[in-house]
């Protein structure tokens, strides 16, 4: 099957799940979802043989102050999800927002995804339910509680 093809037949799969797709090229698509979707949108995958999560990533959007014609939105965390088989890259994109940043945790379905949800914990304030481990990775033990230094908030300490 070529590259569109196998995306294509994951948007058709993967559409009860999302909320919406974004084709970045032909090799490239994201799927929006929503945070009490993220197992079972794994576990399809699975189910079709998609089990490389090449990286999982995390997108600060800050607050929006109101204007004239908007009214003020709350900022967000967007955790990435990176799947790669051959050459498709499927990103599944969640969206927390910054008043309840919560996602379960995908290491029951792969187990390594640990490290990953670790540095979401610490670098961006992510709260992760049930994830095997919250113990420290990247910052030194004494770092301050509610510092996430890759939000763009973070000024230095």
């Amino acid at each position: 099957m070529n590259t569109p093809a196998t995306l294509q037949s994951f948007e058709t799969i993967l559409a009860p799940y999302t909320e919406r797709f974004n084709w970045r090229d032909d090799y490239r698509l994201d799927a929006y979802i929503a945070p009490a979707h993220l197992l079972e949108v794994i576990q399809t995958l699975h189910q079709h043989e998609w089990r490389y999560l090449a990286a999982m990533t995390g997108l600060d959007i800050p607050p929006v102050a109101a204007t004239e014609s908007t009214p003020e939105a709350e900022g967000q965390i967007e955790v990435l999800y990176q799947f790669c088989e051959g050459p498709c890259i499927l990103t599944l994109r969640v969206t927390v927002p910054y008043s309840q940043p919560v996602i379960p945790s995908v290491c029951g379905l792969i187990p390594p995804a640990t490290l990953y949800e670790r540095e979401m914990i610490e670098m961006f304030g992510v709260e992760i339910t049930n994830t095997p481990s919250t113990a420290r990775l990247l910052l030194p033990d004494d770092w301050p509680d509610g510092v996430y230094p890759l939000r763009k908030s973070f000024k230095g300490l």
